[in-house]
C-alpha cells in the first residue's frame, strides 16, 4: 500500500511538472495523445481550474480535451457557461498519460485534494 501511495505522489509531481499547451485557436491543432490519462486546464492568469482524466474516453486525451472545447463537459457546462471557445483565449493545459485505471483515478482524486481547483465536476 504504501509503495502505492509513493507512486501516485510521484505521478503528481510529474504531472505538475509536465510542459503547458495552449488550447488552440480556431481551426489549430490540439496537442495531446490519444492515450489516457489525468489532467489539469489552467484558466489565463494560470489559476488551476479544473483536474480530469479519461476513464471511458476512446480517443483518449485529445478526444476529452477536445470535449471541453466542444462544452462536453460539466466543467464547460457549469464552470464556463457551455461555452467551450473561450478556452482558445489564453486558457491552457498540463497532461500526463496513465495507463492504469485504477492510477489514474487516484492521480485525479490526489490532484483534486492536493490543488484545491477552482471547479470539481460531478462525473
Amino acid at each position: 500500500m504504501r509503495d502505492e501511495v509513493r507512486i501516485i505522489r510521484g505521478l503528481l509531481r510529474q504531472l505538475q511538472v509536465s510542459p503547458l499547451h495552449r488550447f488552440p485557436p480556431s481551426g489549430g491543432r490540439l496537442e495531446a495523445p490519444i492515450d489516457q490519462g489525468v489532467y489539469l486546464i489552467f484558466g489565463p492568469k494560470g489559476r488551476l481550474l479544473h483536474v480530469g482524466r479519461t476513464p471511458r474516453a476512446k480517443r483518449g486525451l485529445a478526444q476529452r480535451l477536445r470535449d471541453h472545447l466542444n462544452g462536453a463537459s460539466s466543467f464547460v457546462i457549469q464552470y464556463l457557461n457551455g461555452r467551450g471557445q473561450s478556452l482558445r483565449r489564453g486558457y491552457t493545459y498540463r497532461y500526463l498519460v496513465v495507463r492504469s485505471r485504477r492510477k489514474r483515478a487516484m492521480l485525479e482524486a490526489l490532484a483534486i485534494g492536493a490543488l484545491c481547483p477552482a471547479h470539481i465536476g460531478l462525473g
